[in-house]
């Protein structure tokens, strides 16, 4: 969370915004065209996304491009959709690291075809060391499978004595996620109209603020981005204006409580991000 408190509450954007990339099947049936249309289109407002992200100062965009689930759907559209992943790696990558925008995916590789795998691996490799933007893509990715992964691992280094399970705390078991090292998400923007966050991030949503937008991702713009942020904004002014009220407050037990989760959100804003553990 980046927030700033002054003599009165001036939040000035999320750093993290995670984005749900929904509706490019709707987009193209409502003109009577492929899905694949839709899918390349979406491809069109990714570009758009990552380059209001710059301009708008976020440190950290996460987009959900593929799910786990996803793999379900028709050969024809999987082919498509891995095209469309493998063409914008080779065209888009020299442009993000000279952006100075770093790559990561999330998700679970294995499922890929190698080449493609290696693809990622050196777009990653590329950008490592960029620092004006994260883009964290997900792909092949599920929150409930994270958080299996993550439970394995651990038990794992328990069982060869490495993990002492009464150890185990919130930062602890962060360090397990596929997100390790990355803040949690601010904000959560998902377009197409519904009201779900469809097994993304389920730990890393636990406080992020949601944003439902009607429109299909392939026109999701940079004024609807904007409009999410200052809808966050607002949102962020209104409940450290009611803490500071409360601070202020007669009532000791509620005023400690009010400067208690101040003290909370300047913490969080300044708290160092837990690492990878080790495997």
């Amino acid at each position: 969370m980046r927030v700033v408190l002054k003599e009165t509450s001036q939040p000035v954007g999320p750093d993290h915004v995670a984005i749900i990339m929904d509706g490019n099947g709707r987009w193209a049936a409502s003109r009577g065209m492929p899905r694949v249309m839709g899918h390349k289109n979406g491809a069109q407002a990714v570009r758009r996304t990552v380059k209001a992200a710059v301009k708008l100062g976020v440190s950290y965009l996460t987009l959900f491009g593929f799910s786990a689930e996803n793999w379900n759907r028709p050969k024809r559209e999987i082919g498509d959709l891995m095209g469309l992943l493998r063409f914008y790696l080779k065209s888009e990558i020299a442009e993000l690291h000279r952006k100075r925008v770093r790559l990561r995916v999330i998700g679970d590789r294995d499922r890929f075809d190698p080449s493609l795998v290696e693809l990622i691996e050196s777009s990653e490799a590329m950008t490592a060391g960029n620092d004006r933007l994260n883009l964290v893509l997900a792909l092949s990715y599920g929150g409930r499978q994270e958080l299996v992964a993550a439970a394995r691992k651990m038990a794992r280094e328990a069982a060869a004595g490495r993990l002492n399970p009464d150890d185990i705390d919130e930062d602890v078991m962060a360090g397990y996620l596929l997100t390790a090292g990355i803040p949690n998400p601010d904000l959560l923007i998902r377009t197409s109209g519904e009201l779900r966050i469809s097994n993304f991030l389920l730990w890393q949503l636990a406080y992020t603020e949601l944003v439902f937008i009607d429109t299909y991702w392939p026109d999701f713009s940079e004024a609807e981005f904007e409009a999410a942020i200052h809808e966050f904004n607002s949102r962020e002014r209104r409940y450290l204006g009611m803490l500071e009220a409360l601070a202020a407050s007669e009532d000791d037990i509620v005023s400690e409580h009010a400067r208690w989760a101040i003290e909370k959100i300047r913490a969080a804003a300044s708290a160092p991000i837990p690492e990878v553990q080790s495997p």
